[in-house]
């Protein structure tokens, strides 16, 4: 069934019967009851300060050794999924490649599939950039982003570097 069909089918339902289905989901499925939270009652920063916390923990786990990476690429994909502001999503994006030169900085190196994961989310942030309108810390932090990643291999600094004099000449 098509979207179309979907709405279609919601519009002939009574009002009482929907919000008793998005209940039902808000209850059971915690991708919906983020969604509905975030859209009915926005309070952004409680919301990023959770999902930098969650990435966080991806990086360093509070219990065990295993980081988990591709969580924290879920998590970004998650947070995007809830629309929030370009400045709140450019912050989470920067702050994931952060965590990432922190923990290669603590750990050593990775690999190539890892800074290409890094230089990917990186430009995303840039390229939200053009799109806020004060981009001061933000843009100091893309610059300590380079800072932070000289010492790190596969080409990623070279790569950063790239991105950034991309976008800021």
């Amino acid at each position: 069934m098509g979207l179309r069909e979907i709405k279609k089918q919601l519009n002939k339902m009574d009002k009482n019967v929907l919000v008793n289905h998005i209940s039902e989901m808000y209850k059971k499925y915690k991708p919906v009851k983020e969604y509905i939270e975030f859209n009915l009652n926005p309070i952004e920063p409680d919301i990023l300060s959770k999902y930098k916390k969650n990435i966080r923990e991806c990086f360093y786990p509070i219990r065990g050794m295993q980081f988990k990476f591709s969580l924290a690429k879920q998590l970004l994909k998650d947070y995007k999924k809830l629309n929030p502001s370009i400045t709140s999503l450019a912050d989470l994006l920067l702050y994931f490649v952060e965590c990432g030169i922190e923990f290669t900085n603590d750990f050593g190196d990775i690999d190539e599939d890892f800074y290409t994961s890094l230089e990917n989310v990186y430009d995303s942030a840039l390229n939200l950039f053009p799109k806020i309108k004060d981009i001061e810390s933000l843009k100091k932090r893309a610059l300590k982003i380079i800072d932070e990643s000289s010492n790190i291999g596969w080409g990623f600094n070279n790569g950063i570097i790239d991105i950034y004099y991309s976008y800021f000449k």
